[in-house]
């Protein structure tokens, strides 16, 4: 089962590198939400990837049993997800507000932008 999802997490790292490749803002944004989506899977097929007992330790146990789901993949995992989400939130603003001023959502349009001859740097101190 660990290598399916080890392939799956080749073909959305893939994909995430291909969109995130494209001029355009709106592909760049999918394609870094399926990144966080690669990491995080990624992150869940190293934690092995076991139903059969629960991460619950017991009394006189002292350590969880090899056939135990691991717990920490699991809350790294929800972590991940929470902060790729606000990034992804503050990204799609930040997207939003340029494609207000600039009318285009294609980098090499936005690069238009910039000013022509833009002043130099100093020469001396």
């Amino acid at each position: 089962m660990e290598a399916i999802f080890s392939i799956v997490v080749g073909l959305f790292a893939t994909t995430a590198f291909y969109l995130i490749m494209s001029r355009h803002i709106v592909r760049v944004l999918l394609g870094i939400v399926i990144l966080g989506n690669a990491v995080n899977l990624a992150l869940f097929t190293a934690g092995r990837l076991t139903r059969e007992v629960p991460p619950i330790m017991l009394a006189g146990q002292e350590t969880l049993p090899m056939t135990a789901a691991n717990p920490l993949p699991q809350a790294l995992i929800l972590t991940a997800i929470v902060i790729s989400f606000s990034f992804f939130a503050f990204l799609l603003v930040l997207a939003y507000r340029a494609y207000q001023d600039l009318d285009t959502d294609d980098t090499d349009e936005m690069r238009l932008a910039e000013p022509k001859n833009p002043p130099l740097p100093p020469l001396g101190y």
